[in-house]
């Protein structure tokens, strides 16, 4: 079945960075955009970034843009979301999500809280 692992959420500064990663199994990774997504405390889950299978066309949450990178190893079936001076605004719980139609898959999530 479609599972995800994430990892590299932590606590950070305002202005700090983190990575996170998102190992994907059991589907054809390099066949589907991959998406990252987060959900803050009392808000509704919104996309942070998508980066399509093929070529290198993403896209961004205006918010992150020019902050944030998403990239993927197709070899690795890995996804990584690249965050730079980040916010307090930016804390929350990220996922990865691939949709394989009809239906849409999620991650259990990592945890980003920015603090000072």
């Amino acid at each position: 079945q479609v599972s995800f692992v994430e990892s590299g959420g932590a606590v950070v500064q305002p202005g700090g960075s983190l990575r996170l990663s998102c190992v994907a199994s059991g589907y054809s990774f390099r066949t589907y955009t991959i998406s990252w997504y987060r959900q803050a405390p009392g808000k509704e889950r919104e996309l942070v970034a998508s980066l399509a299978a093929i070529g290198s066309n993403s896209r961004y949450h205006n918010s992150v843009k020019g902050r944030f990178t998403i990239s993927r190893d197709n070899s690795r079936n890995t996804a990584y979301l690249q965050m730079n001076s980040l916010d307090p605004e930016d804390t929350a719980d990220y996922s990865c999500s691939v949709l394989i139609h009809p239906a849409r898959f999620w991650g259990q999530g990592t945890q980003v809280t920015v603090s000072p």
